[in-house]
């Protein structure tokens, strides 16, 4: 891992970029000098580490004595992308705002970059585990499809917040049974991105006897702020 730029925030947070081979990541932590839990955070479908939504997430998350990691995985952010890809993107993008059927799409795009993902983000955690200011536990927050596949396959992580979740890829859906670990769940209401009935019977299926799900009015990008302080409070519970 190599740090390629630090800066200083105004809450007191460090920020720093940093490569590992290709994959570019950030990483925030807080001013205490004691190693920290870490929080895995991903944004959904690609999009980019840089996402403002996740970095007031992912700095509000450090100065509550956290380090917070984010990277862009093979296929997301600023990284290259296929035609193929692209192609499905905008094919995803016309049928939903079309009202169209999209789940043969979504399988043959989502279920691949999934795949793609988890080993660059298990690479990441080795190398942020490495580092003497992070120690465990490690807690993720964000993407539903890419979450259950690292809760999965991942044991050092010991709690997990997933946001929306109605359109997962199938394997992750019957993956959900083997998640055991405590669970937030946060789901908009209105979202037009993620069938309500899909991401209820995602919650009933998840294996975990500690899961909590927090339903708000709104549309996808409509999660209240207030999240932010309940989602810290159930990270304290399982990391600290």
């Amino acid at each position: 891992m190599q740090f390629t730029s630090e800066l200083r925030l105004d809450d007191g947070v460090l920020e720093r970029e940093f490569t590992l081979g290709e994959i570019p990541g950030t990483l925030w932590t807080p001013e205490s000098a004691a190693p920290t839990p870490l929080v895995l955070m991903a944004h959904n479908n690609g999009l980019p580490k840089a996402d403002s939504r996740l970095v007031a997430r992912a700095r509000y998350t450090a100065a509550r004595g956290y380090a917070v990691a984010t990277i862009d995985a093979a296929g997301c952010g600023a990284r290259p992308r296929s035609a193929a890809d692209e192609q499905a993107r905008a094919d995803l993008r016309r049928a939903m705002q079309a009202g169209e059927p999209v789940d043969e799409i979504f399988e043959s795009f989502i279920g691949p970059l999934v795949e793609k993902a988890v080993p660059e983000w298990r690479t990441t955690l080795d190398a942020l585990l490495a580092l003497p200011e992070i120690d465990g536990p490690v807690g993720y927050s964000g993407w539903t499809a890419l979450g259950i596949r690292l809760a999965v396959a991942e044991p050092r992580i010991a709690a997990a917040g997933f946001f929306a979740g109605g359109y997962v890829p199938r394997t992750q859906r019957e993956e959900a049974r083997q998640v055991t670990i405590p669970l937030l769940f946060l789901l908009q209401w209105d979202d037009e991105g993620n069938p309500r009935q899909r991401a209820l019977d995602l919650f009933d299926a998840f294996g975990t006897k500690e899961k909590t799900l927090h339903a708000n009015l709104g549309g996808h990008t409509g999660t209240p702020w207030f999240e932010l302080e309940d989602g810290g409070r159930f990270l304290g519970r399982h990391l600290k």
